[in-house]
């Protein structure tokens, strides 16, 4: 049975185009009133591929453009349907909401549900079931910003309606498309991001492969206020599923990152923040024992704001450095241990935090070792491991540079990352990839302009998650 309608517009239809293909039908349905979004007749020439002769057959045009390639890329025998229509949303002079999609309603126990008490989407939701649920109503919700462009709305920077994926500056609207069509095919949860609680007391298919990894569970398995704190958990949140992490290997770049290979007690792969300056890491990578800088009175502190001491520049000579952030810039800190000797530079940071690291501001042209941040808990750990150095050897060995076994956009564990900042951001946090991913992604919070047109792999993640979720 129908359980919940999410989203809901008036209006007449006014027309619909009906796209077919070998894995899917696709039909847009257009909900705008006479003379305007799809029906503006303002005169438009041809760009980048697209031959409509007014700005609103433009709009169609890229509409069905984003259409074919998700009619082409999932298999559902029913009929997916997208109202659409284009109106003023949020924005102001610097940023806008470019768009907004999302399912018209959800699901649980129909015929053919994988998993039983578990919400889907209407679309998904059909596809499994073989039949239409609700036959009178369009599966998905598209709502798209008639004002992006004009003065007090990202002033200026206007959609680019053309087909070729050549926007430049503009906003590539294929790719927005591409992007909220995702949300509406199964690309969301449907549970309250800000406080965790459950729609109607049931999960969302979504949430049984997130997995928090302070915690080590999924969010079927939290409490409310479990689920609240791991939204805003930055690095913490990843997806469990195997098809989009075993994909993710061939399709994100690799990562600058520490290796410790000795002792067993720290062994393992630690990811890094780069620095602005000095040189860029790379695959051979700098390998050396590393030793701490202590000028501090509590014995275990080295902030290297000023010329190191004879103790000091002993024990980092040759070594990689391990210092505390603090009190001077962090090119000081590179300048102060690459005079004494030392090969590299770690910075620990003094705030805690999850995740991949912030990276080392600052431009230095005389900085010539490579420099970068570890977080505090990781640094804590060095820290406890160097306790046994002699004052010119260290027991913890590593290599510093771009590791080929991790990922930008994955944890340390080989799962995807996804978007939990601090605050909470209702309607991008938990329903996209993490930000730190690279290559950048479809259904990362925005678009950004190096994205193509394509949704699964070796481009883009987005098609393996829905499949994890049941689209075949």
């Amino acid at each position: 049975m129908r359980n919940k309608t999410l989203a809901l517009l008036t209006g007449a239809f006014l027309c619909g185009a009906s796209l077919s293909q070998a894995a899917a039908t696709v039909t847009i349905v257009n909900n705008d009133g006479p003379g305007v979004g799809f029906n503006d007749p303002t005169p438009a020439l041809p760009v980048g591929g697209n031959d409509g002769t007014t700005l609103g057959q433009q709009r169609l045009n890229a509409f069905e453009f984003a259409a074919r390639k998700w009619g082409a890329t999932l298999t559902s025998v029913p009929t997916i349907r997208i109202r659409a229509n284009w109106q003023a949303l949020a924005c102001n002079a610097g940023s806008a909401v470019l768009g907004a999609a999302g399912a018209t309603s959800v699901w649980r126990n129909f015929a053919g549900a994988p998993r039983v008490n578990t919400w889907y989407g209407a679309a998904l939701a059909n596809a499994l079931s073989g039949a239409a649920l609700d036959p009178g109503t369009p599966e998905i919700l598209a709502r798209f910003n008639i004002d992006l462009g004009k003065p007090g709305c990202l002033t200026g920077t206007f959609f680019y309606l053309g087909l070729d994926n050549n926007a430049g500056s503009s906003v590539d609207l294929v790719a927005v498309l591409l992007h909220e069509l995702g949300h509406g095919l199964g690309f969301q949860t449907f549970t309250n991001g800000s406080n965790g609680a459950q729609l109607l007391g049931f999960p969302s298919v979504y949430d049984h492969f997130l997995l928090d990894s302070s915690l080590n569970k999924t969010w079927v398995n939290m409490t409310n206020a479990e689920r609240a704190a791991s939204a805003i958990r930055t690095g913490g949140l990843a997806w469990s599923g195997p098809i989009v992490n075993d994909a993710a290997i061939n399709v994100l770049t690799p990562a600058p990152g520490l290796n410790v290979t000795a002792p067993s007690s720290v062994a393992g792969r630690y990811f890094v923040g780069t620095a602005s300056f000095g040189p860029a890491l790379n695959t051979t990578g700098v390998t050396a024992q590393v030793m701490p800088v202590v000028d501090q009175a509590d014995g275990r502190t080295g902030l290297a704001c000023t010329t190191l001491s004879a103790v000091n520049r002993v024990a980092v000579a040759g070594k990689i450095a391990l210092v505390d952030r603090g009190t001077c810039t962090f090119n000081v800190k590179a300048q102060n241990v690459q005079a004494a000797g030392a090969v590299g530079m770690l910075v620990v940071d003094n705030v805690a935090g999850t995740g991949v690291p912030p990276g080392l501001g600052g431009i230095d042209p005389l900085v010539t070792i490579p420099s970068v941040r570890i977080l505090q808990s990781d640094g804590n750990a060095l820290k406890a491991a160097l306790v046994t150095r002699s004052r010119t050897s260290s027991p913890v060995v590593a290599t510093l540079g771009i590791d080929l076994l991790l990922r930008q956009g994955m944890n340390r564990n080989g799962k995807m990352l996804m978007y939990a900042p601090n605050p909470f951001q209702g309607g991008s946090s938990v329903s996209h990839f993490d930000t730190s991913a690279s290559r950048n992604q479809l259904m990362e919070p925005s678009i950004n302009a190096d994205l193509t047109h394509e949704v699964k792999p070796p481009q883009d993640l987005t098609y393996k998650l829905l499949q994890e979720l049941g689209w075949q």
